[in-house]
């Protein structure tokens, strides 16, 4: 959406002082009323009337009295668009959003899109339209910014090669869960043939088969390249690293295997990384230098191993860290307490030992996920107490040890706390101010003893309590506590 909103401020600064041409407006009304569209729910066409000059209707853009935008994201619209629409007289339109609206998969994309030649940024994402991309499409030769994703839409004649063969100005292109079906030696010489200057590249859900082409490593301006959900069942390539722009990678659930390219860990620009959930992708982390960028590393459920290397903590913009369900070993690097940013961490699922660094500086933190591995050390109250935003604590299926703090029943933002499966021992105090936040509290399989406090059933938006398999010795009235 950058480019889209760098075009927005192009078009922008051309004003409104010129007052609509009276053919333009008649043919806005007349679009407005084919349309079939929910008007208690419209926030633009519902406003749209013949008292008011049409480049200050909400939605419309114009340069000189022309209409050059339409924006229609999100105006409920199910029906009234085919090829005999005014909407295809607007001649001088150059951009226009149908984003998110609900043509219920019963209506095809109409074939007249053509008749916009001036056309640089298309969004029809989330319309609902089904049926076979028209050829119509393809001769849109100044398209900047295309996007059609999440539709039900496919491509077989024009297939995809004929799709973007002649839009060489495209530099943003999302064909999110469009059915290609297309080996990588097709799709890949496609795009580095057709679009040399494309920066996002956006084809998730789409059945596309690997290998990669080597071919595509002559997109030298790629920023984005957004593959997931794909079945590739191949190596990620090296050249990747090669992308000198790279922002942001996201090939999760696409059947990568082979060992993954340290290299594209050090990329200088890159941040965001997701790699989860390809079962068969094997690698290890790298020594991270100073001052990475990187914002959102995410491995969950993939065979990366080793150990975490003290470098990590050079990455000072990590916000987000899924290394869920690995096979990591070793402990947890104290370096990783001094990721300021740190709002989500999964570490679950693997191997670590040792203690938890303290993550009281980790102010942001809202999910802590640690459970299921070997760490043996004490819960430091202080820490947790500091962390306000902290949402979800999950320490299970560990051997932590010594006593629960009373503070975190009375944390003010916590919702789960599991503790079960640790050594955990003594008594669990009485504690005041009870949260009305908590609502999963998993305390069962330790050795706590002595009486249950009755505080803990002051804890009102509590849905889940597990206490089963400790060493309490009171009974209690269950009528009290309902």
């Amino acid at each position: 959406m950058a480019i889209y909103s760098l075009f927005l401020m192009t078009i922008s600064v051309f004003g409104v002082s010129s007052p609509c041409f009276r053919n333009e407006q008649s043919l806005l009304l007349q679009l407005k009323n084919n349309l079939t569209f929910n008007s208690t729910m419209s926030t633009k066409l519902v406003k749209w009337n013949q008292s008011a000059d049409c480049c200050s209707w909400d939605g419309v853009t114009c340069n000189e009295g022309r209409v050059i935008g339409l924006d229609l994201t999100n105006e409920s619209i199910s029906g009234g668009l085919d090829n005999s629409s005014s909407l295809f007289s607007l001649q001088h339109l150059e951009s226009l959003s149908l984003a998110y609206n609900d043509f219920n998969y019963s209506h095809e994309i109409p074939s007249e899109f053509d008749k916009l030649a001036n056309l640089s940024y298309l969004n029809l994402s989330f319309a609902y339209f089904t049926g076979q991309i028209p050829i119509a499409i393809s001769r849109l030769t100044r398209l900047v910014t295309l996007d059609l994703s999440f539709n039900d839409l496919h491509l077989e004649n024009p297939n995809f090669k004929v799709l973007i063969q002649n839009l060489s100005e495209l530099m943003e292109l999302n064909l999110d869960g469009v059915l290609i079906s297309a080996p990588g030696n097709e799709w890949c010489r496609a795009l580095s043939s057709s679009l040399p200057n494309l920066r996002v590249l956006s084809l998730s859900y789409c059945n596309l088969s690997g290998p990669i082409d080597s071919s595509l490593r002559n997109l030298h301006s790629l920023s984005i390249i957004r593959l997931n959900d794909n079945d590739f069942s191949a190596p990620v390539p090296e050249f990747f690293a090669d992308f000198k722009n790279l922002t942001s990678l996201k090939v999760s659930y696409s059947g990568f295997d082979g060992k993954f390219p340290e290299k594209i860990f050090q990329i200088p620009t890159l941040l965001t990384l997701d790699l989860s959930s390809n079962f068969l992708l094997e690698g290890s982390l790298p020594e991270f230098p100073p001052n990475g960028s990187l914002q959102t590393m995410n491995l969950y459920r993939t065979g990366f191993s080793g150990t975490l290397p003290s470098s990590i903590g050079n990455l000072k913009m990590l916000s987000t860290v899924g290394l869920g369900s690995c096979n990591f070993i070793g402990s947890i690097p104290d370096s990783m307490a001094s990721l300021t940013q740190l709002k989500y961490l999964d570490i679950s699922n693997n191997k670590f030992s040792g203690s938890i660094p303290n993550f009281s500086m980790c102010k942001n933190l809202t999910t802590v996920r640690l459970y299921n591995n070997y760490l043996s050390s004490e819960i430091i109250s202080t820490q947790w107490e500091k962390l306000l935003n902290l949402e979800s604590l999950l320490l299970g299926d560990n051997l932590l040890n010594g006593n629960i703090p009373d503070s975190l029943f009375s944390h003010p933002s916590l919702q789960v706390l599991y503790l079960s499966n640790n050594q955990f021992s003594g008594q669990l105090k009485e504690f005041s101010n009870a949260s009305s936040f908590l609502e999963y509290l998993f305390l069962d399989n330790n050795h706590l003893e002595g009486p249950i406090p009755m505080s803990i059933f002051e804890l009102h938006g509590l849905r889940w309590l597990l206490l089963g398999s400790n060493k309490f010795n009171n009974s209690l009235n269950l009528s009290l506590v309902i």
